[in-house]
Parts: structure tokens; sequence; C-alpha cells
């Protein structure tokens, strides 16, 4: 039986790099949108697994929030 991989903990900086965003994006998903971050004393934390799954449920997907949505 293998030992199971442990996933690193990735920093706000590591997440803007792999999502290719501003920090103020990534803390606007935080705060409006339930993007999977966790505070941990004054630094955000994620998992680049949980980012990846909210992503492909739709997570970050445009919500339409101006008028001119008519695609």
């Amino acid at each position: 039986m293998e030992p199971a991989t442990i996933e690193k903990w990735s920093t706000l900086k590591e997440v803007q790099e792999y999502l290719g965003v501003g920090r103020e994006s990534i803390l606007q998903w935080i705060a409006k949108r339930g993007m999977p971050a966790y505070k941990v004393g004054r630094l955000w934390k994620f998992k680049l697994s949980e980012v990846d799954e909210w992503i492909r449920s739709g997570g970050a997907a445009d919500r339409g929030d101006d008028e001119n949505n008519d695609a």
C-alpha cells in the first residue's frame, strides 16, 4: 500500500500565478462567490485541487452582473 500524498497549501500569490488573475479578483471571489480559501492568521491559504473543482463547477464564471448580457 502506497502512502497517501498530502497536498501542500498554496499562498494567495501562488494562486494568482496559477490562475493568471489579480489579487483583488481572488479576494472578490472569496467574499462573493464562495471560492474555497482558509484564513490562517493574516494569510489566505488554498488547496489547488479545491480551487480547480470550484472553477469546474462554475464558481468563477461570469454571472452576468452587467445589463448587456445578451450573448
